[in-house]
């Protein structure tokens, strides 16, 4: 087969396996290195040291795949529509009430979680289906390095190069029948497969991304200081959140769809044929206050294969204990007292943080 009878067999194949869009980008360095390379220095990665280590490989496909010639960027919809609150409400019914101003990002009236970890851990999904054009693309002849963004790769930077989108303000990948909501996973491969024309900014002067942030972690556009993201304070960080940013957080409890979901190329976005990505019924069953309750067996046990799993239970009471203190009502208070008496300090600290909220919003 000639490279371009192998790329559009490995376009069938990705379509196939669920992938909404497959395109090809050189394997030259990345475009915005030094631009990566500033914010590192700035110290604006945060807590993720891992950024910061091995730069050059980060930046040169090459480096990571010796002889790279190409690389696939492949993307997968996530978007599961408008979402039903737990009382059966939709986002369009609940709009004007104030309790439940923000309802196009999540399945329950009173706590948020990112849309991407509604379910099952992507990873494992996208990861899978990767080895399948793995293999594909050996019996042609080339060896191959495949992430779903857990290599050194900025597979933003070859998406953009691929054709697969653009790079927005908020620095989120953008594309143009998808919108925001996608996975973006790449395979490293040393075959030189015919490139894709990179793709065009699309943004012209919109800068909805950017006013819905709520800590102001847009700096500038396609500037992110990650210290300050909601994503980033209730996933990567592990520490004390500032106090700072607790009452931006609201009723967000992993992760935030705040400059994703303003985009206005969302109108494009059209419903996933994963099912696996639908909201898991036995997490958005429960309030604010039984998450409290979780003992680590039973945290485990309920977010199993899910990617809230990962930050473990400590992290997940304290980003629940600062939601209960944003939104939390009197009767939460005996919840949030045996919280206060966990051994673990990061969730005691919260939790007594949050008492003090909900006392002072209603007199004490």
């Amino acid at each position: 087969m000639t490279p371009a009878e192998i790329k559009s067999a490995l376009l069938a194949k990705a379509r196939a396996l669920g992938f909404d869009d497959c395109r090809v980008a050189p394997a030259l360095p990345a475009a915005h290195r030094e631009v990566f390379e500033q914010w590192i220095a700035e110290g604006k990665h945060g807590d993720m040291a891992w950024m910061a280590r091995n730069i050059e490989r980060r930046t040169d496909p090459r480096v990571v795949l010796p002889g790279a010639r190409s690389v696939i960027v492949l993307a997968m919809n996530y978007y599961q529509g408008a979402p039903h609150g737990r009382d059966g409400r939709n986002a369009t019914d609940e709009k004007n009430d104030d309790n439940h101003s923000h309802s196009s990002h999540w399945s329950h009236p009173s706590y948020r979680i990112a849309r991407y970890a509604w379910n099952d851990d992507y990873h494992d999904l996208i990861e899978k289906k990767l080895r399948e054009l793995d293999a594909f693309l050996t019996t042609h002849g080339g060896t191959q390095k495949p992430y779903v963004d857990t290599g050194p790769v900025l597979e933003r930077d070859f998406a953009s190069e691929a054709g697969l989108g653009w790079g927005g303000k908020s620095t989120m990948q953008i594309h143009r029948h998808l919108g925001t909501w996608f996975f973006l996973a790449d395979i490293l491969t040393t075959l030189e497969l015919p490139a894709d024309a990179p793709a065009k900014d699309m943004c012209g002067k919109c800068t909805r991304c950017i006013d819905a942030c709520p800590t102001q972690a847009i700096t500038a556009p396609q500037r992110m200081d990650a210290r300050r993201c909601i994503s980033y304070l209730t996933i990567e960080s592990k520490g004390s959140i500032p106090h700072e940013f607790r009452r931006a957080i609201g009723d967000r409890i992993y992760g935030c769809d705040a400059c994703l979901d303003a985009c206005p190329w969302n109108r494009h976005a059209q419903e996933s044929r994963e099912a696996t990505f639908q909201a898991r019924e036995t997490v958005f069953s429960k309030s604010l206050r039984d998450f409290l309750a979780l003992t680590d067996e039973e945290f485990r046990a309920l977010f199993a294969k899910s990617p809230i799993k990962r930050i473990k239970r400590p992290a997940f009471l304290r980003n629940v204990c600062v939601a209960l203190g944003n939104v939390g009502l009197p009767e939460d208070l005996p919840a949030l007292e045996a919280a206060a008496a966990d051994p673990h300090p990061l969730i005691a600290e919260h939790a007594a943080w949050a008492i003090a909220e909900i006392r002072q919003r209603h007199g004490g």
